[in-house]
């Protein structure tokens, strides 16, 4: 089973990576840009669905999200072929 995680920096937290991405779009031309967040992706796949949401949700707890300044959101990613 494959699954995302994606994290993103609370509103408020100061984003120094997305204020450089801003500014480098506004020096290729891309003026109509007002704001950037950067955040990052982790994809992980489990030998089968023996872990859960709840163990993938304890693993961002614990490690792969600083739950102080990040959200993070677990997606269960399909695989090619496979139906629910």
């Amino acid at each position: 089973m494959k699954y995302r995680v994606h994290v993103t920096l609370k509103s408020g937290v100061l984003d120094p990576q997305g204020k450089a991405i801003h500014h480098a779009l506004e020096g290729l031309g891309f003026d109509g840009v007002r704001d950037v967040r950067a955040g990052k992706l982790i994809e992980l796949e489990l030998e089968d669905d023996s872990a859960g949401e709840g163990d993938i949700d304890q693993m961002c707890r614990k490690l792969l999200a600083n739950t102080v300044i990040e959200n993070y959101r677990i997606e269960k990613v399909e695989a090619a072929g496979q139906r629910s």
